[in-house]
């Protein structure tokens, strides 16, 4: 008999990816979100029962599983309901694990790049026909998903930070990005971060290989008092691969390669910013570890489309260019805005929408520091993504702290009022960006809506 399972917030993109999964291994699945959306349409067509509201009456008394995310409360209605009728209950990542119990796993970690990199290794290995199963946090182009049931050995996932249970994986192979100040109302301090990779470090297995970027210290650190197997990727000719001939175009990337002292020749990227020339570099490396041809390599790497809401471009006519990122770090979004100008835009202009009042209060001074390569800022609201605001906190001080290091051409402007305001202030030859990863991205569709329109008179 199938197995049945809930899912409490199944509509989050890291929830998504494995209700389909389940779905494709025959499970039974239901779940709820607060509200309707493309991936909860996508997994009412692919069978799954979607409750739209968080109430008690979702849970049946039958279930094997109740699977919730991290943004869900321990008094969620559907959770303590759960409880009542003793079915067990398993955290996102306690889920994945199990899914990952007949492959192989490729885990992608690190505080910054996850998705776009596991999304590239992704399209590489189902090129090179290895057919894997296949868990990221976006929509991949190249897939038309966040998740694909694969036939073969690998399973390739990201490996969520956030909450420490990206120890709960046991990885024959990995790529490390990079480790930041992030997830700090979780970990509460940096240290304490580190610890935690040095954890998932040592959970290899002593088959496989690590590929970790050489240019983050901390890296470095951790990884020599380990004695797993590594690979070391990144900018600097110390590097086990490194990338050297860079040439950042408006969305694309072409470097040279080389590895271990052996060149590689040159390989082409259509992502622009050197943060995802690195980011293709621990690719290139892992694929070669697998024993994929180069020349194939090389092919997929071309063809790769990327991924929703990272440098996403929506709109580009009329001498305007509107992109779309998901980024809401400072180290994020200052590689973002670097990418922004490779575009060589006569104006570069932002939109930003914090998110979380714990990572603006404990980041203030990064944030403020972040924008000095824009032309002209706008900070909206803090995107709460659950949280209650016990710091007292908003984007008003982010704002003043700008000004007060004498960036005079910044604005604070609520969310309701950026589709009436920013249209009457593009110039030709401006970039719009929008960085954050809350809900910023339905401003710029409906912006991007009323130019289609007006472009249509």
């Amino acid at each position: 008999m199938s197995k049945k399972i809930h899912f409490i917030g199944i509509g989050g993109i890291g929830m998504s990816a494995l209700a389909q999964l389940c779905l494709k291994k025959g499970y039974v699945v239901c779940g709820s979100d607060l509200k309707d959306s493309p991936q909860l349409e996508k997994l009412r067509e692919e069978g799954a029962q979607i409750f739209i509201g968080h109430s008690r009456e979702n849970i049946a008394n039958d279930l094997d599983f109740v699977v919730f995310s991290s943004a869900i409360k321990p008094e969620n209605e559907e959770l303590q309901q759960a409880q009542r009728f003793s079915i067990p209950i398993l955290k996102r990542a306690e889920l994945l694990a199990m899914l990952m119990k007949e492959h192989q796993v490729i885990a992608i970690a690190g505080a910054h790049g996850k998705t776009t990199t596991s999304s590239l290794l992704s399209h590489v290995l189902i090129d090179a026909n290895f057919s894997p199963t296949i868990a990221v946090g976006g929509i991949v182009k190249n897939l038309k998903g966040n998740a694909c049931m694969g036939n073969g050995l690998f399973f390739v996932a990201e490996a969520d930070e956030s909450d420490g249970t990206f120890l709960l994986y046991k990885p024959k192979y990995s790529i490390i990005t990079n480790i930041d100040y992030e997830h700090l109302d979780y970990y509460l301090s940096f240290d304490k971060i580190k610890k935690a990779f040095a954890k998932f470090i040592n959970n290899h297995s002593n088959s496989g290989c690590i590929f970790w970027c050489y240019d983050d210290i901390n890296l470095l650190e951790i990884i020599k008092s380990s004695n797993r197997k590594n690979k070391s990727f990144g900018l600097s000719k110390e590097a086990d691969i490194y990338a050297t001939d860079i040439e950042l175009n408006n969305f694309s990337s072409r470097f040279k390669v080389i590895y271990q002292r052996r060149d590689l020749g040159d390989f082409n990227l259509f992502l622009t910013g050197i943060h995802n020339v690195s980011n293709a570099l621990s690719v290139i490396g892992l694929a070669l570890d697998l024993d994929i041809e180069l020349k194939q390599i090389k092919k997929s790497l071309e063809t790769f489309a990327g991924v929703e809401r990272r440098f996403q471009i929506k709109y580009n006519k009329n001498n305007i260019l509107i992109v779309d990122d998901y980024a809401h770090h400072p180290t994020e979004i200052r590689a973002t805005i670097n990418a922004a100008r490779c575009c060589r835009p006569q104006r570069l202009i932002v939109v930003f929408q914090p998110h979380r009042y714990s990572r603006l209060k404990n980041l203030m001074s990064e944030f403020s520091r972040s924008f000095s390569e824009v032309d002209h800022l706008f900070i909206t609201d803090i995107y709460p993504a659950g949280e209650e605001n016990i710091y007292n906190i908003n984007s008003a001080e982010l704002f003043q702290m700008i000004r007060e290091k004498n960036f005079p051409h910044v604005e604070l402007i609520e969310k309701d009022y950026i589709l009436k305001y920013i249209p009457q202030i593009l110039h030709d030859g401006d970039l719009l960006l929008f960085l954050g990863a809350g809900d910023i991205n339905r401003i710029s569709d409906e912006l991007v809506k009323d130019l289609q329109r007006k472009d249509k008179v």
